[in-house]
């Protein structure tokens, strides 16, 4: 018997302990001292995207695509050169063979060809802009990024989308654009619609992001 209470009693006592532990443990505050260490706040900047025109979800038919106009506001906020990245063969006007394409391409892990080239290695600070396409960065994006070297850069995720935000892609562009400095957690999502149909809320998102990351013209 007494046995018994003293196998319960230690048993206890051990439950109070661990959980102590445990209570000790989630107090603690994440470490996170590797990312954004090196991030730049000033240099020479660019602003390197690529955007979808013709039909896109929730705008219609429109002339100039979602991330391309944020591009624009953040280029002409920050003094940064900017480049296009165009696929050699265009994405289709109509949006369901768009989309259907892009997740071909996405299955295949495609490196489609693209028009022309910058040399990033000219800038310290580079703003990649993309639409979100089915949870990932669209291919052409990773074409583009493939060509370069990426080492000392700082580089600063934006993107376009319809309900689904950053989705993680900040993190495969951190993968993707080695030996730089990704603004992971950092980088600006603002929605097409937005983009597209209230360029002022969309112009103070820009603004608003660009004083928060202390980054200035």
């Amino acid at each position: 018997m007494i046995k018994r209470i003293l196998t319960v009693t230690l048993f206890a006592l051990g439950a109070i302990l661990l959980s102590a532990a445990c209570a000790s443990e989630t107090g603690k505050k994440p470490e996170n001292k590797k990312e954004n260490k090196n991030m730049k706040t000033e240099g020479k900047k660019l602003v390197v995207f690529f955007s979808h025109t013709g039909e896109n979800y929730n705008v219609g038919v429109i002339e100039k695509g979602n991330t391309h106009i944020i591009a624009d506001m953040i280029a002409d906020a920050t003094g940064a050169d900017r480049f296009e990245i165009e696929p050699a063969t265009p994405y289709p006007h109509n949006y369901n063979e768009c989309i259907e394409k892009a997740k071909k391409e996405k299955q295949a892990n495609a490196r489609p060809a693209i028009k022309g080239d910058k040399n990033i290695e000219d800038y310290d600070i580079i703003f990649l802009g993309y639409p979100n396409w089915w949870g990932e960065v669209p291919m052409c994006v990773y074409t583009f990024i493939e060509k370069h070297d990426w080492n000392g850069k700082t580089v600063i995720p934006f993107i376009t989308h319809e309900g689904s935000g950053m989705g993680g892609t900040d993190r495969k562009i951190a993968g993707a654009c080695k030996g730089a400095e990704v603004a992971v957690g950092k980088g600006l999502a603002v929605q097409g619609k937005v983009a597209q149909e209230n360029q002022a809320a969309a112009q103070k998102s820009v603004d608003n992001w660009l004083n928060d990351l202390k980054i200035k013209r």
